[in-house]
C-alpha cells in the first residue's frame, strides 16, 4: 500500500478480529498498570492530610481545595479499576470488542480526572509553599506541560496518519 507521497504504509499485521481484541486488550492492561502506580499512593497521601495539625490551620479556600483534590483522586481510582471490573464481570460474555471500547474510555477518563487531581494537588501545595499569586500561574504551565506530554504525541500522531491514509 502506498501513501500520497509514494511512501509504503505497512498493511499492519495479519491477526484474527479475536487476535487483535486479545493484544489490544493486553496492551490496554499493560497502560491501565502504569497510570495505575502512583494513583492509590496520591490518594492515599491525600486521605491523611486532613488528620495533621496543620490542615486545621488552612484557610476555608485551601480546604474548599483539598476536599475538589480528594474527590478528584477517588473519582481517578474508580475509573482507573473500572476496565478491571468490567473485564472481570463480562468475561466469557463473548463481547470483547465492547469491553476493549468502553475500558478505552475508561482509561481515557482516568487519565483526564488524573490530570486534573494532579492539578489540584499543586494547586493547594503551591498556594501553601509560596504564600503568593504566582501559585495559579505555575500550575497553568505545568497543566500545559502535561497536556503537551499527554496528549501532544498521539493527536500529531494521528493526524498525520489520518492525511496518510
Amino acid at each position: 500500500m502506498e501513501s500520497a507521497g509514494g511512501q509504503q504504509i505497512p498493511e499492519g499485521r495479519h491477526e484474527s478480529v479475536e487476535e487483535r481484541d486479545d493484544r489490544r486488550w493486553n496492551e490496554l492492561l499493560q497502560e491501565v498498570r502504569v497510570i495505575q502506580t502512583g494513583v492509590p499512593i496520591l490518594f492515599g497521601f491525600l486521605l491523611t492530610v486532613v488528620f495533621t495539625p496543620r490542615f486545621t490551620t488552612l484557610s476555608q479556600t485551601d480546604k474548599t481545595i483539598y476536599v475538589v483534590t480528594v474527590v478528584l483522586g477517588a473519582a481517578t481510582t474508580g475509573a482507573l479499576i473500572g476496565p478491571v471490573t468490567l473485564h472481570r464481570l463480562v468475561t466469557g460474555r463473548r463481547i470483547k470488542p465492547e469491553t476493549v471500547l468502553w475500558a478505552s474510555w475508561m482509561a481515557i477518563a482516568g487519565a483526564l480526572l488524573l490530570l486534573a487531581t494532579v492539578a489540584s494537588v499543586l494547586l493547594l501545595i503551591l498556594r501553601v509553599a509560596m504564600h503568593n499569586s504566582a501559585a495559579p500561574w505555575v500550575v497553568v504551565a505545568l497543566v500545559a506541560w502535561f497536556l503537551l506530554c499527554w496528549f501532544g504525541p498521539p493527536t500529531w500522531a494521528r493526524c498525520r496518519n489520518a492525511r496518510q491514509m
